[in-house]
């Protein structure tokens, strides 16, 4: 049952773009933490912002679609980025990329091509690089999560699913927090400060988030926004600016403060993989903020912790061996809560 209502939402955030409205909300509730600031990222939270919103056009078709159509999810199956164009055939203008682990929703289908929606991307893209049915739904599930928003001023979390358990802390209105499980009935358990915590499910809203593409004009936005940096730093194999460092090590402490070094450097190490693997945004402002994976990042928590400075010295080194090519999770590209999967386990985290 609790596996029926995650593929239901993917289904209901890929097609009605729930996600959509949920961001605009948390934006005005979360005042500066809701936005990134600095120079560097100003241009990436353009892209973040207009990432998840479906354009007239695209809500047109999807009216004009029968209802099991507009409930096909698709995936990219690549090893590298696919190209979107203009029309079914490879002579067609490119006018957008997915990424490996990119979802969206069709809007046709025709002689080996699928017109589809990831994000603000919508064109045509060879089935050869897609996955359909089961198949995306499977991978969906694997690279995706269920995240929930507090839907009230402030909501207590609890060390268990009872109204007399303790108080673990709490949370204010518009919060983004990770899903360990909603199959609970009245409670959902998530990750709250590496610990299970519980909440009452009358008060959050959970929706499944998975990455979505890139058009030209957000690929060229978020590249100049990289370029404004002016300070080089060269860690070996890779060379970046010293705000971008600290961005990097920003994230690791949002997801891995708690954890050993050993832990801090895999989350590190996932970064510059995907960086330096062709299948997602090649940069590690584009790989950080991509729609559908790092949830501090989304709930303004690695931005918070990017303006502040305030970010221990453990979590810099990491960023700095990670950044110079050092990687103790091989060439994983996902982590998560240790939940039994297989993978390569370092602390509370799972990496495959």
């Amino acid at each position: 049952m609790a596996e029926s209502r995650k593929l239901c939402r993917i289904l209901t955030s890929l097609v009605l773009a729930v996600f959509t409205v949920m961001l605009t909300d948390i934006t005005a509730e979360a005042g500066s933490n809701g936005s990134y600031l600095d120079e560097v990222n100003g241009g990436v939270a353009a892209i973040l912002e207009s990432n998840v919103i479906i354009r007239s056009e695209s809500e047109a078709d999807m009216r004009a679609l029968s209802e099991e159509e507009q409930t096909g999810i698709v995936m990219a199956n690549v090893r590298d980025a696919l190209n979107v164009r203009s029309d079914a055939s490879e002579d067609s203008d490119k006018v957008g990329k997915l990424y490996k682990d990119c979802g969206g929703t069709i809007i046709e289908r025709k002689d080996g091509w699928t017109r589809l929606q990831s994000g603000n991307v919508i064109g045509w893209a060879s089935d050869d690089y897609l996955l359909f049915g089961e198949e995306a739904e499977a991978l969906a599930n694997d690279v995706g999560k269920l995240i929930a928003t507090i839907d009230t001023d402030i909501l207590r979390v609890r060390k268990d699913p009872d109204t007399e358990a303790e108080v673990y802390g709490l949370l204010p209105k518009g919060e983004i927090v990770d899903v360990l499980d909603d199959g609970a009935g009245e409670w959902v358990c998530i990750d709250y400060e590496g610990e299970d915590g519980y909440v009452s499910a009358e008060f959050v809203d959970v929706n499944f988030l998975v990455d979505t593409g890139e058009t030209l004009d957000e690929i060229k936005a978020r590249e100049e926004a990289e370029r404004e940096a002016k300070r080089h730093v060269n860690y070996g194999e890779f060379t970046t600016d010293a705000d971008t460092t600290l961005l990097l090590a920003a994230l690791i402490y949002c997801e891995a403060g708690g954890e050993s070094y050993e832990g801090q450097l895999a989350v590190g190490a996932v970064v510059m993989n995907r960086v330096r693997s062709g299948a997602y945004p090649d940069s590690i402002h584009g790989v950080i903020y991509a729609s559908g994976q790092f949830t501090p990042a989304l709930n303004g928590k690695v931005n918070a912790r990017y303006e502040s400075g305030n970010i221990p010295e453990s979590c810099k080194k990491a960023a700095e061996e990670a950044l110079s090519g050092v990687s103790n999770v091989g060439d994983c590209t996902h982590f998560r809560r240790n939940n039994g999967r297989e993978g390569i386990v370092i602390g509370n985290h799972v990496f495959y």
